[in-house]
């Protein structure tokens, strides 16, 4: 096969795993700019009517602002609980080589296999005996939990490629090895602290298995939720689900933009060695 052959071909397989990937959210777009009554095709296309009512009812039927606030908060405050703890627990296990680091690491391993959904009910026996249930700080410790042990590994993945001379050199002007984290060390953690920040922020922005259990209240109910009652509560409302989604969906697609260019180089850097 010729140099100009294989270019197409390689060129054709990846327009169409674009077009494959693109489907799914013109399908959102869709429902969401198309009122109930809308026909599905106009002639051969899947074209909607461009109605922006269904982003009006949504926001309204669902309290979708509240909603968006309780996420932001969530989320927030358990991602910068993720980086504070991950970062300084990869510095541990990166730089102090001992058999307990090395069990600690390999438990946290383990720990990534197990999927959340599956401690949910002793959790929520737990929560409710210490009266977490409807508050944000038991679901920012939850979440900030089932993420911990991915983050540390990308941590202490990314730190273990870093050379020693990069705090050592601080630890001699006087520094603290603490100090010469947080002041040196960590400032060269951008990329992984990237990746972090998109791959647990997501995560925690998108929990609907677990919030569902925890987060019982109407004035407590974040983004997924406030979705799933066009479920719940006024049966299948598709075009509504659909602008509804679309809302929750802007401020993880914002950052992404904002944190991408670093997120491929956090995920691969230190891969070798970690």
């Amino acid at each position: 096969m010729s140099v100009h052959a294989k270019n197409v071909l390689k060129y054709a397989i990846g327009g169409m795993m674009v077009s494959i990937s693109i489907i799914p959210f013109y399908v959102l777009f869709y429902l969401a700019t198309n009122t109930p009554s809308g026909t599905m095709f106009r002639g051969l296309l899947l074209l909607p009517e461009l109605s922006v009512g269904n982003f009006v009812e949504a926001w309204r039927g669902s309290r979708l602002g509240r909603a968006m606030i309780n996420s932001s908060i969530v989320t927030f405050l358990a991602v910068a609980l993720i980086v504070f703890v991950a970062s300084a627990a990869g510095y541990s296990i990166a730089r102090v080589r001992s058999k307990l680091n090395a069990a600690i690491f390999n438990t946290l391993l383990a720990c990534m296999m197990i999927p959340a959904i599956i401690i949910t009910v002793p959790l929520y026996t737990l929560m409710r005996s210490i009266g977490g249930i409807n508050t944000h700080w038991a679901m920012i410790l939850l979440t900030a939990s089932n993420a911990l042990p991915l983050s540390v590994f990308l941590y202490a993945s990314f730190i273990r490629s870093l050379p020693k001379e990069v705090e050592e050199s601080a630890v001699i002007d006087g520094c603290t090895y603490f100090t010469a984290f947080w002041r040196v060390t960590f400032r060269f953690l951008r990329p992984v602290t990237s990746a972090v920040v998109i791959l647990t922020g997501l995560g925690i922005w998108n929990n609907y298995g677990q919030a569902v259990f925890f987060l019982q209240s109407q004035e407590m109910r974040t983004v997924p939720l406030a979705i799933g009652m066009f479920f719940q509560t006024y049966g299948a409302k598709w075009n509504l689900m659909a602008a509804a989604a679309l809302i929750g969906l802007a401020p993880a697609v914002l950052v992404f933009v904002l944190f991408q260019r670093y997120f491929i180089k956090g995920i691969t850097a230190g891969a070798l060695k970690g």
